[in-house]
């Protein structure tokens, strides 16, 4: 398994981040499927830490704890993992590029900001203003060129390596199939594909898969991934509450042959919430993910055949 990393530069974490994210390649690429883990990066900056209200164990109620990890040993299958190191506290990957709350900043930010978005509203833009239930995470406003280069030095970074995985397997095999790979607590939320308001009630289900209510993935793979966790035993949902983030909706075109199915893992499953330790279902789970994104896998291979032969 080769590892590839982004270009550090004049990174804002530090060199903390060596580097900020990575992308896990296969021995040999057999499989249009690619893999990208967002918000499972747990390498928390001294100096973020410092500027934070918060604890490390309060920051971290956002993080998708060793989701990356569950899905690591489907890269055998022939297909990349793309995961970030740094957390989602810091960047929020699964956000537009300039997502930014006005209030949290000194000074004016650029015209081209989108400051009106419900989830800059709720406090969770592309660098978040609070986690968990509404807690603040900044003692106190950041400049403005500091958002900036996190965006500029990170997200812009990450995207491109998402972008180049994709455009590899749609000239390797007529299409790509990205799943992008999260965690959702085991208490549910109210609201939107995009909640920001939390409940005590337990969550039913232990996936909920999102294709943005059928506009970014063909049918054929959501039914693929939701049949087998099914034949696992495993309470399923679809786009409720999670329909899918800006990378679901960014990078889902089933038309243009690049499809994007969100998966959300109730934590419960697999580690100690309280702790952020893993628990005794993680093995298990993860050899099921495994069984899942093979299924998909060979979907794919079937779909992209048929696409290159219409062609």
């Amino acid at each position: 398994m080769a590892r590839t990393g982004g270009d550090e530069g004049q990174d804002p974490g530090g060199p903390e981040f060596d580097p900020p994210f990575e992308v896990l390649e296969p021995v040999a690429l057999t499989s249009a499927v690619v893999l990208s883990s967002p918000h499972s990066g747990r390498v928390y900056p001294s100096r973020f830490l410092r500027s934070a209200r918060l604890d490390a164990a309060s920051l971290r109620k956002s993080e998708d704890a060793f989701v990356d990890d569950l899905f690591e040993p489907a890269v055998s299958l022939g297909l990349p993992l793309l995961r970030a190191h740094f957390p989602r506290a810091y960047l929020d990957l699964n956000r537009e590029p300039y997502e930014l709350d006005p209030r949290m900043f000194e000074g004016r930010l650029p015209a081209y900001v989108n400051t009106r978005s419900v989830r800059v509203a709720g406090g969770l833009g592309t660098i978040a203003r609070v986690v968990g239930d509404s807690q603040e995470i900044y003692a106190k406003r950041m400049s403005v060129e500091e958002g900036l280069r996190r965006i500029d030095e990170l997200h812009k970074p990450y995207h491109a390596a998402l972008q180049e995985l994709l455009h590899r397997a749609l000239r390797r095999f007529g299409l790509a199939v990205l799943v992008d790979c999260h965690s959702m607590p085991s208490s549910s939320v109210t609201g939107t594909a995009d909640p920001t308001t939390w409940r005590d009630e337990k969550t039913k289900a232990d996936f909920v898969l999102g294709d943005r209510y059928g506009t970014s993935c063909a049918p054929l793979f959501v039914d693929v991934a939701e049949s087998e966790l099914r034949r696992f035993g495993y309470a399923v949902e679809r786009n409720k509450p999670y329909a899918g983030g800006f990378i679901t909706e960014h990078y889902g075109r089933p038309g243009a042959g690049c499809h994007a199915l969100q998966i959300e893992i109730n934590r419960g499953l697999y580690m100690d919430e309280r702790a952020i330790a893993r628990g005794p279902g993680f093995d298990a789970l993860s050899r099921d993910l495994h069984a899942v994104v093979e299924a998909v896998s060979i979907a794919a291979a079937s779909r992209g055949s048929e696409r290159m032969a219409a062609e």
